[in-house]
């Protein structure tokens, strides 16, 4: 028989597991991955006015996103697992599309502006397809933008430092700017290729 001791026992276990995996969940960036929110609307307006700066320094605005289809992940550098996952997954994306790829943007917009300027943006990339532009601004022009886009982002802090939780799926929108869905986090390969396939032949929506 449980004594009521021992039942106020269990349930500050439970509590206090479920705190650290909640606290470890945070740490590595991938509360969305497990949690994803709820996706706009197809066909709502994602790309508003805004002014950042790309890995060489360039200033870049909405225009730059507009026009053809594009691809937008926002992360950041120091981030452990999801991020360079999801970028290395976009790299095989676009290899596996060949010369279909040179008709989409395609973007890497920091959450993390504080740390990620365009020398760390350059650096980074480096190491991924050459056709991801990484973005990055002040944390207002951020901010802003992740508002317009209906992204989650917050800093976590941790010992010896923080982390960043995020949004973790990948956003596709159409010619005009316009939300034309989403590919999720680690998604299998020939379903995210053959969306992006579809992007690329996608007009976009009259308005």
């Amino acid at each position: 028989m449980t004594t009521p001791m021992r039942t106020v026992r269990i349930i500050a276990l439970t509590a206090v597991s479920m705190l650290i995996a909640l606290a470890l969940i945070a740490r590595l960036g991938v509360w969305d991955a497990l949690f994803p929110s709820s996706a706009p609307s197809y066909g709502a307006v994602m790309v508003k006015p805004f002014e950042l700066v790309d890995q060489t320094g360039r200033k870049v605005t909405e225009r730059d996103m507009l026009g053809r289809p594009a691809v937008v992940f926002f992360g950041f550098t120091y981030c452990p697992e999801v991020c360079p996952t999801t970028l290395a997954d976009m790299s095989n994306w676009l290899g596996a599309l060949g010369h279909d790829a040179d008709r989409l943007g395609v973007f890497f917009i920091t959450v993390d502006p504080g740390r990620d300027g365009p020398e760390e943006l350059r650096k980074y990339l480096s190491s991924f397809d050459p056709r991801i532009r990484g973005l990055t601004g002040t944390a207002s022009d951020i901010d802003g933008v992740a508002k317009a886009f209906g992204i989650y982002y917050q800093r976590v802090e941790i010992e010896g430092g923080y982390t960043m939780d995020h949004s973790a799926s990948v956003l596709l929108l159409d010619a005009s700017g316009r939300f034309a869905g989403t590919i999720s986090y680690q998604e299998p390969k020939d379903v995210a290729v053959e969306k992006l396939k579809r992007l690329t032949q996608q007009s976009a929506p009259a308005a």
